[in-house]
């Protein structure tokens, strides 16, 4: 387990940057998302 740590980051891994779509697309998605409790249970809904 330590070998996995103490590698270094690769390029590849570096380059990994969202694109701004995705991010707004995911911001929305959640402000949309609501998530109801009622008695043990849990609802999500979408409210579009």
């Amino acid at each position: 387990m330590a070998k996995l740590y103490s590698e270094c980051p690769s390029k590849k891994d570096a380059l990994l940057n969202p694109k701004e779509a995705t991010i707004d697309f995911l911001l929305n998605y959640s402000k949309a998302l609501s998530v109801i409790k009622c008695n043990d249970l849990k609802f999500e809904v979408l409210q579009n």
